[in-house]
Formats: structure tokens, C-alpha cells, sequence
């Protein structure tokens, strides 16, 4: 089967012209989906954005060891990006959440239903729950009941919803109360007490109570809140997207200030671990020092000693020099003891270090400080993680260092101060000899005395230390500086109008095209002129467009397409066979199968040559099922069958005339034979066509379907011009096999295809002259006032 091959630009305008064919359905789609998309946006809930901005304060010195750069750089210690990451997770951890989740009791929600849809009410709900039961059991609860509101004092509760079951009748479940009675429920007793004059609450009114477990809100909240860093800096984001603005922001506020609780919270435990370190070695100096001051006593009262100012200019100035450096020695050596003894008592990786204790070296105090901070992170860490976290081994690796790093400087500086107190008493004796006249019982009494003044400096020093300790408790400053309190856009985030739009336009555009795409790959029929290019290599004369009315032979006055086609293929007929000898021409007018309209054709295209002024004779040789006869409006009780089986009968016998036009004669086909065939290959079918030679212009004869019976093959050979006949819609293409067959074959004289039955609205501007004149008696358009033409 040959096929007619299309340029690229003849490809797509037929496309187009399939789609905008049915512009309507386009039209009608789009309009669909944007209806759709306005009744969506309409009742849809609307989410909008809240945000806040909160900045990590940075609380490491600024002069730091270097030992403890070198290690920072080598990432032993957290850099200040990752301090600010793991800030970020500790926001959105669990714990966290659940405090804001707790105190806002967000798992408890109250919706006022309507016609259509149920609104939440958050910042007034009509109802207050009272529960008897402890949080911990009321927060595993997931229940939903519903309260329809009957007056100020009574109220219908159910757990079915009232909205479903208004048309069949009250809940099987439901029961009546007062208000501010005593429930009870599977998980305790519970008492409702209304909010007089908030929103939802008046009679009538139905309020769905749902309570979630805690757990699952918490995660609801975990996956819609977003934490981000602004690039380069120490400032984090928090945004979150809800129906309820002020729930939103609430929840926001809320967090930030959970969190800033907890990081003072951490912060103040290191100052009572302090607090606590001084108090008890202040409990231990304060017992010395009595014990010392006893002792003097004691001594004073045995030697009758009383003017100790007096003895003592006896003391040189180097004496006293040497005898302040020997108290300040043993002081730090006491604090180191004291700091040894603390740190080997509290060696786990989570104990925290007193801080700036009193020992003089600055490098012991940065060691401590820095221990105190890595502590504290691991700790807040490990409130939502486990000790085998990566970052927490890592944190317990630089904690060991740090304590080994502190043991070794208090082991070095001990040893360095046992150096200095040895010289430092050598020294003292040496005084001491060069003194020999001084009595035994004032040496005696001058160490109790050094003892007595190292015991109260130091009791001196710690009262100042745990004043300081004090004070700074309770002045913790939080972790977090907020920069912008929580606020939520004006227009919501979900959905978006735009989008919605955008996407329905698509929608309806998308559609019709799949639709169209898919009907028309699907679709094996023939439609149009183009369909029977690709399919066949037989000249195509005609198109015969689709009827409008019920009438099938067209007038000698008329101006419809259908009567235009018929001239326009009467047109063609005479240029086809202008180069024919004879005087009549004589055409067979088939199709492929029943009901393609090869009746309607022979009988229209008889008429418009006779209208024309020739003289037609129309012969209908389908004698299985004639329908030619009936339209004509003739008598069949005697036609060709009968001329053919009875030898008595002449053509004249078997003639009639038509009663649209004197130049038109049918033969109509007669009684139905038995044996059509048969009669088919009479002698007396040939006579017919001889003898009516030269009486006729044209001789239009309806035959047979080729493609159901084998008749009109018998009597092709009389054909000077075979019309085949394709209905539009309603043939499959497939079945031209057959036409294109016949053609090849050349089974078919002079074949050529007319196209019936054509949508108009369907046929790509290949129909667009049909009716091209106007009806000069027609009517007007309203437009043009409706008058006939006089």
C-alpha cells in the first residue's frame, strides 16, 4: 500500500489543525481546571511562613594557649562552624520540642466544624479539658470525640462525627451532659468547661475535641521545622509552616526560649560545681585555722607571752621578705593538692573542674576553662544522642587529653614550687641560726605563727572566691541573642495562587492534547483527504461533506454543500472522461462495505447530471439489498432482475421515470432473486448495457459492496468509470486493502475514491468551498435584522 509522505511543515499543520479542530474541548478543559483550582484555593487550608532569626554567641577567649590552637587546627577541638552546627541539631532535638510541645499543649486541638470545612481554633478554643489522670498517661492518649454545643449549660458527646450522620439521625454513642461534669473515659475522668463568647461556641455548634499522642506531634513539628545557617556567620534561621500564624510563632518563640533555659541551666552547673569545690575546702581551712589559733593560744599561755610586737623587731627585713614567699609557696602548693585530689576523684569524661580556684598560672586556668566548655557540648550532646556519636568520641578523646595536659602542668608546677619552698627554707634557717640568741619558746611560737597566717590567707582568699561564685550565680547569660522575633508572611506559602493556576491552565491544556493524542492513536478510521492519501494511490475525485438534515436526494435549486460537492464531482467526472469515444459514459458507483453511502452518492450524482441537462439513466444493480429504488421514491415490483430472468420483457418494460426530473430514468433493480450472482453473469446483463449505449449521456449504476459479495466484479467490464465510495468515520483503514487491492490489480476500470459523509468541522480546510454561493431567498442573521431578500 503506498503512502503519501509529508514535509516536516505539512506534518505539523496537520497536527495543529487536528488540535484546534476542537478548540472547544480545549476551551471547555481549561475551563474546567481553572473552576477546579478557584474551588480548591477557596476551601483548601492555607499555610503560611513563620520565622525566626537568633544568633550563637561565641563565649571562647580570645587569647588562647597555643597549644590549644595547634590542636584546634588540627581538629581536635570543635571549630566554631561545627559548635554552631551542633547548636542547630540540639534545636530541633526532641527533648526540646517536647518542653514547647508540653507547655503550649499543642497535642490537644479544637475544630469548629462547618458546611464545607472544619476551622481550627488555637488562640480562644471553645472548650477547656480538665483531666484527672497524670500527663504521662494523657499524652500516649489518640482520641477524637465530637461536642455539639445544646445550650450555655449542656452539651451531646459522641466519637462518631456528627457531620457524616446528620441524615440518618442522632449518634448511636452519643450521651447528654452539663458542663462541668465529671467524664469518663478509657485513659480517666474528664471535665469540659466551656469559654463563653469565643469563637465556635454558641447552640448548635458542633467542636471535634482530637487529642495525639506526644510523641507523634513532637515528630509532626521535627519534620515541618527547618534550621539553617546563614552562610559566614554565627546567625541560624528557624522557619516553620502552619494554618494558624500565632501557633507558629508561639512555637518559635517558645523554642528559643527553651533553649536559652537549657544553655543557662548548663552554665550555672558549673558555677555550683565551683560553689561546692570552695565550701568544702573552706569546711577543711576553717578547721585548721581553729586548730592552729588554739595552739597559739595554748603556747601564749604556757610561755606568758603577750608583747609579740615588741619581739619582733628583732627580725630582719630579708626574714620578712623570705617568710611572705615560704606563705605564698605552700599556699599554692595547698591548691595544688587540693585541685589534684579533685581531679582524681572526678577523672570520668562528664565531670566538671572548678575554675580559677587560685592557683597562679594562667595556663592551668585556660586548660580548666576550655575542659569545662568541651564537658558541658558533650553533655548537651548526649541529651539527644549516645556515647558512641562520632562527635562525642571525639569530645571524650580531647576531654582525656585535656585532663592528662592538666595533671602533667599541676605535677610540673608542684614540683617547681617544692624547688622554690626548699630554697625558701633554707634560707629561713639560715636566718634563724644567725638569730641563736632568740629563746627556744619564741621560735616555737613564730611557726605557729607562719602556720596561723598561711591558714587565714588562705581561708581569706577562698570567702573572696565564693563571694565572686555567688554573685555570678544567676547572671549566666543565654547562648542565643534573638535578632528577629518570630513573624509570619502576609500571603501563604502553600498553596500558591500562582502555581495552582499555572498548573490547572496546564491541566486543562494537557488534557484535551492526551486525550485528542490518544484518541487518534487509537483511531483506525478514516477521516479526511490526508488519511486516504497514506492509505491509497487511487485518485481521489470528490468529497461529499455530512448532511445536516434528514432529506437525501439534494434540489435542483440548491445551495447547500452537500449539492456544491455533488457539482464539483460532476466537474470532475466530465474531465476524467472527456476523451471517450462513445456517446454514453457509464460509471458504477461501489464501495467497500454496507452503509458508506454508496446508494446516497449514485442517486445524488444522477441527479445533478440530470439537473444539469443531460440524460441519465440510473440502473441499480444491488439486487440483495436495494435501497436506491425506496429513496427514488419508485416502484420495484418489476426492474431488473425481472428483465434479466424473463425474456419476454423489454427494456421500455422496466424503465421508469423520476419524479424530481424528466431527464432522469431509473431501472430499478426488481424482485429479489435466489441466485443473484447467477443472474448476474446473464447474457442478458451485457444486452442491457449494449442497448442503452447511445440513448443516455450518463449511465449511473449503484452496484454492489466488492468488499461483502463478488457482484459488481461480475459486471466491471461494462464500466467506463468506477466511483468508490469511503464514509468518512466510519470505515478502518485497514479495510482499504481491499480499494488499493482492485486498483493494482486492475480489476476496477478508470477507479477513482470519493470521500462521504465528511465533517465539515473535522476536515482541515480541504472542505472550506462547499457552499461557497449564497441562497439569494435565504435569511439573514439577527445580526442583519432577519428580513428576507424581496
Amino acid at each position: 500500500m503506498k503512502r503519501k509522505t509529508y514535509t516536516p511543515k505539512e506534518e505539523f499543520i496537520n497536527i495543529f489543525s487536528k488540535y484546534r479542530s476542537n478548540w472547544k474541548f480545549f476551551l471547555l478543559s481549561i475551563i474546567a481546571c481553572l473552576l477546579l483550582a478557584f474551588v480548591y484555593l477557596r476551601y483548601s487550608t492555607k499555610e503560611y511562613e513563620s520565622s525566626t532569626l537568633i544568633k550563637i554567641n561565641n563565649d571562647q577567649q580570645t587569647n588562647k594557649l597555643p597549644e590549644l590552637s595547634n590542636m584546634q587546627n588540627m581538629g581536635m577541638l570543635t571549630a566554631n562552624v561545627e559548635k554552631v552546627k551542633d547548636e542547630m541539631e540540639i534545636l530541633k532535638s526532641t527533648m526540646l520540642i517536647e518542653q514547647v510541645v508540653t507547655d503550649l499543649k499543642l497535642n490537644f486541638r479544637y475544630f469548629v466544624q462547618g458546611r464545607i470545612k472544619d476551622k481550627e481554633s488555637y488562640l480562644e478554643p471553645p472548650l477547656s479539658l480538665t483531666f484527672f489522670t497524670s500527663d504521662s498517661i494523657i499524652h500516649t492518649v489518640d482520641t477524637t470525640f465530637y461536642v455539639t454545643v445544646l445550650s450555655n449549660s449542656k452539651f451531646r458527646i459522641s466519637t462518631d462525627d456528627t457531620k457524616t450522620i446528620t441524615a440518618i439521625g442522632e449518634p448511636s454513642n452519643a450521651s447528654v451532659h452539663n458542663f462541668g461534669d465529671k467524664l469518663e473515659s478509657n485513659f480517666g475522668g474528664l471535665v469540659l468547661t466551656p469559654n463563653l463568647g469565643t469563637y465556635g461556641f454558641k447552640e448548635g455548634s458542633c467542636i471535634m475535641v482530637e487529642i495525639k499522642p506526644l510523641d507523634e506531634v513532637i515528630e509532626i513539628f521535627q519534620d515541618n521545622l527547618t534550621v539553617e545557617n546563614i552562610e559566614g556567620t554565627n546567625i541560624i534561621k528557624l522557619q516553620l509552616d502552619g494554618a494558624i500564624k500565632e501557633k507558629s510563632e508561639n512555637f518559635l518563640n517558645k523554642l528559643v526560649e527553651k533553649y536559652n533555659q537549657d544553655v543557662v541551666n548548663d552554665k550555672e552547673e558549673v558555677i555550683k560545681v565551683t560553689s561546692n569545690f570552695i565550701n568544702n575546702r573552706l569546711d577543711v581551712i576553717s578547721e585548721e585555722l581553729q586548730q592552729v589559733d588554739l595552739t597559739a593560744e595554748t603556747l601564749k599561755k604556757d610561755n606568758r607571752l603577750s608583747d609579740l610586737a615588741s619581739q619582733s623587731t628583732i627580725f630582719l627585713q630579708s626574714e620578712r621578705e623570705n617568710e611572705n614567699r615560704l606563705i605564698s609557696t605552700t599556699n599554692q602548693l595547698q591548691l595544688i593538692d587540693y585541685m589534684e585530689e579533685h581531679l582524681n576523684s572526678n577523672s570520668g569524661t562528664g565531670d566538671l573542674l572548678p575554675s580559677n580556684v587560685g592557683i597562679d598560672d594562667p595556663g592551668i586556668a585556660q586548660v580548666t576553662k576550655s575542659h569545662n566548655d568541651l564537658v558541658l557540648q558533650r553533655n548537651r550532646i548526649l541529651k539527644n544522642s549516645s556515647e558512641k556519636n562520632p562527635t562525642v568520641i571525639n569530645l571524650d578523646n580531647q576531654i582525656k587529653s585535656l585532663k592528662a595536659n592538666l595533671d602533667q602542668s599541676l605535677l610540673n608546677l608542684k614540683s617547681s614550687n617544692e624547688i622554690t619552698l626548699s630554697s625558701l627554707r633554707k634560707t629561713d634557717s639560715r636566718i634563724d641560726a644567725q638569730i641563736y640568741s632568740t629563746p627556744t619558746k619564741e621560735r616555737k611560737f613564730r611557726d605557729i605563727t607562719r602556720q596561723q597566717g598561711i591558714k587565714e590567707s588562705l581561708y581569706l582568699y577562698l570567702l573572696e572566691k565564693r563571694e565572686e561564685t555567688a554573685i555570678s550565680l544567676g547572671m549566666s547569660s543565654p547562648n542565643a541573642k534573638i535578632i528577629d522575633r518570630a513573624h509570619s508572611s502576609k500571603l501563604p506559602v502553600k498553596p500558591k495562587k500562582v502555581i495552582v493556576y499555572l498548573a490547572s491552565l496546564i491541566l486543562g491544556l494537557i488534557i484535551p492534547i492526551t486525550s485528542i493524542y490518544g484518541k487518534n492513536l487509537l483511531d483506525n478510521k478514516i477521516h479526511d483527504k490526508n488519511d486516504i492519501s497514506e492509505c491509497l494511490s487511487i485518485p481521489v475525485i470528490g468529497e461529499i461533506p455530512k448532511s445536516k438534515g434528514k432529506a437525501i436526494a439534494i434540489k435542483k435549486v440548491d445551495y447547500s454543500p452537500k449539492a456544491e460537492s455533488f457539482r464539483i464531482l460532476r466537474t470532475n467526472i466530465d474531465f476524467m472522461l472527456q476523451n471517450l469515444n462513445h456517446k454514453s459514459k457509464i460509471i458504477f458507483v461501489t464501495s467497500t462495505t454496507s452503509k458508506e453511502g454508496k446508494s446516497h452518492t449514485s442517486i445524488n450524482l444522477a441527479l445533478s447530471l440530470a439537473y444539469s441537462g443531460k440524460n441519465v439513466l440510473f440502473v441499480e444493480t444491488d439486487i440483495r439489498v436495494p435501497r436506491a429504488s425506496k429513496y427514488l421514491d419508485v416502484n420495484n415490483s418489476q426492474g431488473l432482475t425481472d428483465f434479466i430472468s424473463n425474456k419476454n420483457l423489454e427494456l421500455k418494460d422496466v424503465v421508469v421515470g423520476s419524479k424530481d426530473d424528466p431527464n432522469l430514468s431509473i431501472i430499478p433493480s426488481g424482485t429479489i432473486p435466489p441466485n443473484p450472482a447467477e443472474l448476474l453473469l446473464d447474457q442478458r446483463v451485457e444486452d442491457l448495457f449494449t442497448s442503452v449505449n447511445n440513448q443516455y449521456d450518463y449511465i449511473i449504476v449503484d452496484t454492489a459492496a466488492v468488499g461483502l459479495v463478488t457482484d459488481t466484479l461480475l459486471i466491471s467490464r461494462f464500466a467506463d468509470l468506477f466511483i468508490y465510495v469511503v464514509r468518512a468515520n466510519y470505515l478502518d483503514k485497514r479495510n482499504l486493502q481491499i480499494a488499493q487491492s482492485l486498483f493494482d490489480d486492475k480489476r476496477l476500470p478508470n477507479m477513482t475514491v470519493v470521500l462521504n459523509s465528511v465533517d465539515q468541522k473535522r476536515s482541515y480546510g480541504y472542505g472550506y468551498g462547499y457552499g461557497y454561493g449564497k441562497n439569494p431567498n435565504g435569511l439573514k442573521k439577527w445580526w442583519q435584522f432577519n428580513t428576507k431578500k424581496g
